[in-house]
């Protein structure tokens, strides 16, 4: 059995990397003059969600752990308005949304709870 880093175990980095797959199936159907605009942003902003979960979960400081997942949950953020500007430029239905948003409900809930657990276990 290969070695599992820390991040790997976390069910919201799991998530959040299912999301992954998620956006970059409804931005393949963007225009293509989007590619360097709406289509790149919202793809940089959900891989910022998983890679600041990864990348907290190795830092040594729970502080410094509680902002990387607080940078996450911003990007989290980032997307969902990002979908909302794609279906008022009609690039995405509403249903497509609908698809995606409990997902990202349920994501930012657990990067909240992450990280007030974060912050709780660096107050101890």
């Amino acid at each position: 059995m290969k070695y599992r880093y820390g991040f790997e175990k976390l069910g919201v980095w799991q998530k959040s990397r299912e999301l992954v797959k998620d956006i970059y199936l409804a931005t393949n159907q963007f225009p293509s003059d989007e590619k360097f605009g709406l289509t790149s942003q919202l793809r940089r902003a959900i891989i910022s969600v998983s890679s600041n979960i990864a990348e907290g979960s190795s830092r040594r400081g729970q502080k410094d752990q509680a902002r990387f997942y607080e940078i996450a949950f911003g990007s989290l953020i980032e997307v969902l308005n990002q979908l909302i500007l794609a279906q008022d430029l009609e690039y995405l239905d509403t249903n497509s949304v609908e698809t995606i948003r409990p997902k990202i409900d349920d994501i930012g809930r657990m990067l909240n709870a992450l990280r007030q657990s974060t912050y709780k276990a660096a107050d101890s």
